[in-house]
C-alpha cells in the first residue's frame, strides 16, 4: 500500500502562486476541503493560512458565509417544514449574530475563517460575507438588508477594488459573484420579491423583519461559467491547489460577462 506524501501549508502556497495568487490581491474564495484530496496537515486551517501567506499584508481574503436556514420557513423545500410548525420555527429561532451564527452550506474553510481573530463578518443575515486584511473593513461595513447581493453589498465594493475570485474545488454553481450580474442584467422573470430575516429577541420571541429582493438563483450558473471561459480566455486561469480544480478569475470580468449572458440567455 502506497500512502501519499501529507499535504502542507507549503504546498498548498506553491499551488496557489503558481495558479497567479498574488501579494496584495483582494480575494473571494469559494472553497471545497475535500477536494484538495489526501491528508492536509492542519485541515481547513492550513488552507486559510496558505491563502493568507500568499496573499501578504497588503491584501484582504474574503468569504461567503451565508446562513440560508434563517429564512422563512415557509419557502423551505429541501426538506419543507410542516406548515403546522411554521409560527413555532419563526418564534423561536435565534436572530442573526455575526459572531455566533453558524454558516450553512459554505464548507469547513469558511465556517473556519470566520472565526478567525480579525475577522469582520457583515450584517447581512441571509448572504453575510467574512473577510481579513488590509481592506476588510471597508467591504464589509455596510451589507443592506435590501437587495442583499446587488449594488449596497460587499459584491459591489469588491467589483470597485479590482478583486478576484477563487473557485478553490468549486463549481460555477457556487460562484456568487454572478448574483451581482443578476442584479445588473435585465433578464426575463426578473421580479422584485419580499424575504423575511430574524432579527432581534425580544420578551422571549424573535422579531423578524421584511425587506425587497429580487428573485436570484443559480440553477444556470454552470453553464454561464461554460460560456464564460469560452468567450473570455484572458480573464480566467485554470489550475490544481493539491488535488482540487481551481479557477482564478478576474471578478469585474466574471459580473460584466454575466450581465450580458442573462440579458441573452435566460
Amino acid at each position: 500500500m502506497i500512502i501519499e506524501r501529507p499535504i502542507t501549508i507549503r504546498d498548498i502556497c506553491d499551488d496557489l502562486a503558481a495558479l497567479g495568487v498574488q501579494k496584495g490581491m483582494t480575494l473571494l474564495v469559494h472553497s471545497s476541503l475535500k477536494s484538495l484530496g489526501g491528508w492536509i496537515v492542519g485541515g481547513a486551517e492550513a488552507v486559510i493560512l496558505a491563502l493568507e501567506e500568499v496573499l501578504g499584508e497588503e491584501g484582504t481574503l474574503v468569504m461567503p458565509t451565508q446562513s440560508a436556514n434563517l429564512t422563512n420557513p415557509e419557502t423551505w423545500r429541501y426538506p419543507p417544514a410542516d406548515p403546522k410548525w411554521w409560527e413555532l420555527i419563526r418564534d423561536e429561532m435565534p436572530p442573526y449574530d455575526p459572531n455566533l451564527t453558524a454558516s450553512m452550506g459554505m464548507g469547513i474553510i469558511a465556517e473556519t475563517f470566520r472565526k478567525q481573530a480579525g475577522v469582520i463578518r457583515s450584517l447581512h443575515p441571509h448572504v453575510s460575507f467574512a473577510a481579513r486584511g488590509r481592506l476588510a473593513e471597508a467591504f464589509m461595513q455596510t451589507h443592506a438588508l435590501d437587495y442583499s447581493l446587488g449594488e449596497a453589498s460587499p459584491l459591489a465594493r469588491l467589483y470597485d477594488a479590482g478583486a478576484y475570485v477563487l473557485l478553490l474545488g468549486t463549481g460555477y454553481d457556487n460562484n456568487t459573484t454572478f448574483h451581482l450580474g443578476e442584479y445588473r442584467a435585465d433578464w426575463a422573470g426578473k421580479k422584485v420579491v419580499t424575504a423575511h430575516a430574524p432579527i432581534r429577541r425580544v420578551q422571549g420571541k424573535t422579531e423578524w423583519e421584511a425587506f425587497q429582493d429580487i428573485n436570484y438563483h443559480s440553477d444556470d450558473f454552470e453553464e454561464l461559467g461554460t460560456a464564460f471561459e469560452a468567450q473570455c480566455p484572458n480573464a480566467y486561469k485554470r489550475g490544481l491547489v493539491g488535488k482540487a480544480d481551481c479557477v482564478l478569475a478576474d471578478q469585474r470580468s466574471m459580473v460584466d460577462y454575466a450581465v450580458e449572458w442573462l440579458e441573452t440567455n435566460r
